[in-house]
């Protein structure tokens, strides 16, 4: 299989899982959703959330790790697999984050994470 026919089966995986959850809860609206955390360490589910990643068009994140820097440094499948390791095992712990208001359009503020 090609990397192109890879990713486009990664992206229907994610949108069946999706679309799967959406059906249930509008079949259900109160129902509640406990035992998700091993869809989220799916590697199927890592590379769509990394393809997605990718389109903030290497934008730093709050570790100050670039796109670039991982992709040269690190490389992708390393680098989800790492972190795929890490939930997998309960060992991924994200860093703080500070509050920041952000000033809207109509004079009041809103929290951005």
């Amino acid at each position: 299989m090609n990397a192109e026919n890879t990713a486009n089966a990664t992206n229907e995986n994610a949108r069946q899982l999706q679309n799967t959850l959406y059906l249930a809860a509008k079949e259900n609206p109160k129902r509640k959703f406990h035992a998700l955390y091993d869809k989220v360490f799916r590697k199927d589910i890592l590379q769509e959330a990394w393809a997605r990643v990718k389109t903030n068009r290497d934008s730093a994140g709050i570790d100050g790790q670039t796109i670039e820097f991982i992709v040269r440094e690190i490389g992708e499948e390393s680098f989800i697999e790492e972190i795929r390791q890490q939930l997998r095992n309960g060992d991924y712990r994200p860093s703080p984050v500070k509050r920041k208001e952000i000033p809207k359009p109509d004079g009041k503020t809103g929290i951005d994470h």
